[in-house]
């Protein structure tokens, strides 16, 4: 596979599990991320490519600036979803390092000021 590429088994992995996850809950969660791909020269390519893998997943919300992603969705579906594309970036690249903050509830509305 050549990186930002997807192939077509590893599309059907993720279609499989999406559609495998019952999701008879509906418990959400918030899930920031920051990637840091080690020692990589096309280190953005790695990182906007993870970040266009979890937008293709249908029920989660995908928010980015420059410091962090942002994933909001159903609980279940969220975390099976980072969790598979974080193993595919390990497995892709020779070092990567995630910073992960997982919060319960959806945080993707700011609070008004009180």
């Amino acid at each position: 596979m050549k990186y930002g590429l997807v192939d077509s088994k590893y599309s059907t992995r993720l279609v499989n599990l999406t559609k495998s996850l019952e999701i008879n809950s509906h418990m959400k969660i918030s899930i920031e991320i920051s990637l840091y791909p080690l020692a990589e020269e096309k280190f953005k390519t790695e990182i906007w490519s993870f970040i266009k893998r979890l937008r293709l997943v249908e029920g989660l919300d995908v928010v980015t600036n420059g410091m962090s992603t942002q994933v909001f969705g159903d609980y279940d579906l969220a975390t099976s979803h980072v969790m598979a594309e974080i193993k595919h970036v390990h497995q892709t690249l020779n070092a990567a390092v995630f910073v992960c903050k997982f919060i319960g509830g959806d945080r993707s509305v700011v609070e008004a000021e009180s």
